[in-house]
């Protein structure tokens, strides 16, 4: 899994979601090389072997969705729709960046509505 790809595809949804009223936090890295406890970089020149890659999108009305895309496939989401509706969603299987964005588009519109509307 290419993770710069990955937060490319964030990046490249970013002003559709700003347009939105959506709120995308800064893309965070995290280097498999450090050391323990790990920090989370928004620099990625700061990051010489990336084993994730996260980012926080926020919008009305307190909702919340936490994306972290890890090298081996797999993501942890956690989102806060309502006060009702809070968890996480299934993320696995994520073997390329063109599928993690569309499984990103389908994590916001669970978390959000639909944006098109």
């Amino acid at each position: 899994m290419d993770l710069d790809e990955a937060a490319a595809e964030v990046a490249a949804r970013t002003p559709g979601w700003r347009a939105a009223g959506l709120v995308v936090g800064e893309v965070t890295w995290r280097d498999e090389m450090a050391p323990w406890p790990q920090s989370f970089e928004t620099d990625r020149s700061r990051v010489n072997d990336p084993d994730s890659v996260g980012v926080l999108v926020s919008g009305p009305e307190e909702t919340l969705l936490s994306v972290v895309l890890f090298r081996g496939g797999w993501a942890d989401v956690d989102y806060l729709a309502s006060v009702d509706d809070v968890g996480a969603l299934p993320a696995s299987g994520v073997d390329s960046a063109a599928v993690f964005g569309i499984r990103f588009d389908e994590w916001v519109v669970r978390v959000f509505g639909d944006l098109t509307a």
